[in-house]
């Protein structure tokens, strides 16, 4: 892979990461205190357990590019009093992060080391589909964008593995339409 190659990899994950968490900026609008309480599509998980989750990632994926490694566990979204508030911030750093970085590549992951451009496409994937998560507790129909859902699509099938069900995701469901986001949804365990 020439040097070129490897930048438009990292933009184009960039990217794609960018217009992942601006969707699901889009769905914490909807969320109001009560709907905290209500359950996601990620089993046993309620609202506000996922938007901790979601918090947790965005940190882990602000740590792949200011010290250039993450750790495990990285309990820092636990127990806030405002868990959207919490999302947005932590969206607003992230996103500040990765646009200002200079290509720190390799990133180290719990010791191993992958390419910005995988962690930050990895991250998209993460990102949008709790976008959705969130939207769907919140009892709103709100697609994952077509466009997005085609670029992330062909990525979930690398980045989760049989190893990654059922703990990180439930099994495959069969697509219940010729959409992007229904085929994601339904491939991540999801019914649209």
């Amino acid at each position: 892979m020439t040097a070129e190659d490897a930048t438009a990899v990292r933009t184009g994950g960039i990217g794609l990461l960018e217009r992942a968490i601006s969707y699901a900026l889009g769905s914490l609008r909807l969320v109001t205190p009560p709907d905290l309480a209500n359950p996601t599509p990620c089993q046993d998980w309620d609202l506000r357990t996922l938007l901790e989750h979601l918090a947790d990632s965005m940190d882990a994926l602000y740590e792949a590019v200011e010290p250039g490694q993450v750790g495990l566990d990285s309990p820092a979204g636990r127990g806030q009093d405002d868990p959207v508030a919490a999302v947005r911030q932590r969206a607003r750093l992230l996103l500040g992060a990765w646009t200002g970085a200079e290509g720190n590549d390799p990133v180290s992951i719990a010791g191993r080391p992958l390419t910005s451009g995988i962690v930050t496409c990895t991250g998209a994937v993460e990102v949008a589909v709790h976008g959705w998560d969130v939207a769907t507790a919140c009892r709103a129909y709100r697609p994952i964008p077509a466009a997005l859902a085609g670029e992330i699509l062909p990525l979930a099938s690398l980045v989760v593995t049989e190893q990654d069900r059922p703990a990180r995701f439930a099994a495959p469901l069969p697509a219940v339409g010729p959409a992007p986001g229904e085929r994601l949804l339904a491939f991540l365990g999801r019914k649209p």
